[in-house]
């Protein structure tokens, strides 16, 4: 059983910076394969960006060259690093793992105009 809690959401105005991070708890963390995801207002939960054991990435397209995700496994966490935030990255973020599947509860981001 894996425990994952996000913290580091809050309110920001557009185009600051903010890092999330997502910390495990109860397994092997570097036996997983890591995601967040992000869920707005009256739409699906979306991937964001993914991170294997051996550390290469993903994006999808819509925060590509804004955000980075990185993992430190000695801490059992992986971050978020958003940079350049717009209105649209509004949502609850969430990380999960891949292979069994766990999630954590979320943090809200908010980024005003």
């Amino acid at each position: 059983q894996l425990r994952l809690v996000e913290s580091g959401g809050g309110l920001v105005q557009a185009g600051a910076s903010r890092r999330l991070s997502c910390t495990a708890s109860g397994s092997t963390f570097n036996n997983y394969a890591l995601a967040w995801y992000r869920q707005a207002p009256g739409k699906q939960r979306e991937l964001v960006a993914t991170i294997t054991t051996g550390g290469s990435t993903y994006y999808v397209d819509s925060v590509k060259g804004r955000f980075t995700i990185s993992r430190d496994n000695a801490k059992n966490t992986i971050y978020l690093q958003m940079n350049s935030l717009k209105p649209e990255d509004t949502a609850v973020y969430y990380c999960r793992t891949y292979g069994d599947v766990y999630w954590g509860q979320g943090t809200q981001v908010t980024v005003s105009s």
